[in-house]
C-alpha cells in the first residue's frame, strides 16, 4: 500500500496508536477504525477475557481495518514479565522481579512469550525495558528493569529483541533515553532529570545496543531532561527524539511517545500542542490509551498539521513509510 495514495485523514490515522474500551469489536473500537483510521490499538487487562476471546478481538479488528481499506493494524502490549505484564494465567508468567536475569532466562521468556502473543493476534510487545537501574536512589524502575550495570540490561535486552523479532513479534525498547534515575511516577507528574551528559551516556549504551539491532520500536520517556533539552521532555523533544535519536545515534525504526494521557504530559501541556511538539520532533505513533476527548483532538490535530497547505505534507508521509516499511516487514 503505497503512502502516496494516502488521504490527510489516513495518513494522520496512521500515527495514532489509541485504547479502547471493552472486550469486543464494539462501536467504541469501530469509530477508532473506520473514523480515526488508526495505525495501531494498544491493549489493557481492560481488553482481555481469555485467550478465546483476546483472539477474536485482534481477528475482528484486523479484518473490520481490512474492510475499511486500511494496512493491517499494530496491536500492542505490555508484556514484560514481572510487574509489568497485561496477560495473566493461562498465559505463561514471569513473576520475578526484576523479571529477567541472565541472557538465557531472557531467551526463554521472548521464546514462550512471542509463541503466546502470536497466538492470540498481537504484534507489538512494549518490551524490553532498557532502562539503567541508579543503585543510589529509590528508583520508580527498581522492579522492572534488568540491572544497574549497562552492559548486563543491554545483553538482557538484546536477547529479549532477538527472541522476539526472530518470532515475528516487534519489540519497542523503552523508556528513552533512559528513566533508572527518576524517582517520580511518570503517571502522577513529570520527573525532572539533573543528570549531566556524561552520567547520561550510561542510560543511553543499552538503546544503542538496541539500535544495533535493529530494534522494531522505541518508545520515548516522558521526563525532562534538563542536559538534553531544558525545555520540553523527551516524548515532546525535537532535540531528544530527532537529534539524539535519530541524527546522532542513527535510528531510522520506529519512534513512539508514552501515553500522553499521563500526569507529566496532561499536568503540563494541552494535547493540541503536545501533538504539534511530536509531529515536529520527527515522532511516528503518538499513543493515547484512554477514551475521551484527547483522541478526537489528537487525530483532528494531526490531520490540520498533515494537510498539504501546512507545508507538512511530505515530511508526514515520510514518517507514515516508516510505518508502512514496518508492517510490511512483520504484518504482511
Amino acid at each position: 500500500m503505497l503512502t502516496d495514495t494516502f488521504t490527510t485523514e489516513q495518513l494522520a490515522g496512521q500515527r495514532l496508536m489509541l485504547g479502547f474500551d471493552g472486550t469486543t469489536l464494539n462501536s467504541d473500537l469501530k469509530k477508532r477504525i473506520d473514523t480515526f483510521k488508526v495505525g495501531g490499538l494498544i491493549l489493557f487487562t481492560r481488553n482481555i477475557e481469555s485467550p478465546d476471546q483476546l483472539r477474536r478481538l485482534c481477528s475482528d479488528a484486523q479484518a473490520y481495518a481490512a474492510d475499511c481499506g486500511l494496512p493491517p493494524l499494530f496491536i500492542a502490549i505490555d508484556q514484560e514479565g514481572g510487574q509489568v505484564a497485561r496477560l495473566k494465567a493461562p498465559f505463561t508468567e514471569f513473576p520475578e522481579t526484576p523479571p529477567l536475569n541472565s541472557s538465557a532466562a531472557a531467551a526463554n521468556f521472548a521464546r514462550i512469550t512471542a509463541a503466546e502473543l502470536k497466538e492470540v493476534g498481537i504484534n507489538m510487545n512494549m518490551a524490553p525495558v532498557m532502562d539503567v537501574n541508579d543503585p543510589h536512589i529509590d528508583s520508580i524502575m527498581v522492579k522492572r528493569a534488568f540491572s544497574h550495570d549497562p552492559d548486563i540490561v543491554s545483553e538482557i535486552g538484546v536477547a529479549v529483541i532477538n527472541g522476539l523479532q526472530a518470532r515475528q513479534i516487534m519489540a519497542v525498547a523503552k523508556h528513552f533515553p533512559g528513566i533508572g534515575r527518576t524517582t517520580l511516577d511518570s503517571h502522577i507528574d513529570q520527573p525532572i532529570l539533573e543528570a549531566s551528559t556524561k552520567e547520561l551516556a550510561t542510560d543511553l549504551a543499552p538503546f544503542s545496543a538496541a539500535v544495533d539491532h535493529h530494534v522494531a520500536g522505541i518508545m520515548l520517556a516522558h521526563s525532562l531532561y534538563r542536559a538534553l533539552d531544558p525545555d520540553l521532555p523527551a516524548s515532546l523533544s525535537v532535540k531528544i527524539a530527532r537529534d539524539l535519536l535519530r541524527k546522532q545515534m542513527g535510528y531510522d525504526g520506529l519512534v513512539l511517545t508514552d501515553d500522553l494521557d499521563m500526569g507529566a504530559i496532561s499536568n503540563h501541556f494541552d494535547i493540541d500542542t503536545a501533538v504539534e511538539c511530536i509531529l515536529t520532533a520527527d515522532i511516528d505513533l503518538i499513543l493515547v490509551c484512554h477514551t475521551g476527548p484527547a483522541q478526537d483532538r489528537a487525530f483532528n490535530r494531526t490531520c490540520r498539521w498533515l494537510q498539504k497547505e501546512s507545508g507538512h505534507w511530505d515530511e508526514g508521509r515520510q514518517s507514515v513509510q516508516r510505518i508502512m516499511r514496518l508492517k510490511q516487514q512483520y504484518l504482511y
